[in-house]
């Protein structure tokens, strides 16, 4: 293996990741954030992540079903 750079962008799968972009990954896919969109993307997936809490605690209550750690 050679060494030929560093903090320079790099194209994986047809998409640019630049030095400082926040990459997150899970079972269903990759996303790459732009670090200038990091704030702003995190603030917006909070407030969807608790709007995705309060609307399966109401069906959990609705269902009968018991309250766990992910709608809490």
């Amino acid at each position: 293996m050679q060494f030929d750079a560093h903090h320079i962008p790099v194209n994986v799968g047809g998409v640019l990741v630049a030095p400082g972009d926040v990459v997150v990954a899970d079972g269903d896919g990759v996303i790459v954030v732009p670090r200038a969109k990091a704030a702003e993307v995190a603030r917006y997936a909070k407030r969807e992540l608790e709007n995705d809490k309060i609307g399966r605690r109401k069906l959990y209550e609705s269902l009968g079903m018991e309250l766990d750690d992910t709608v809490t």
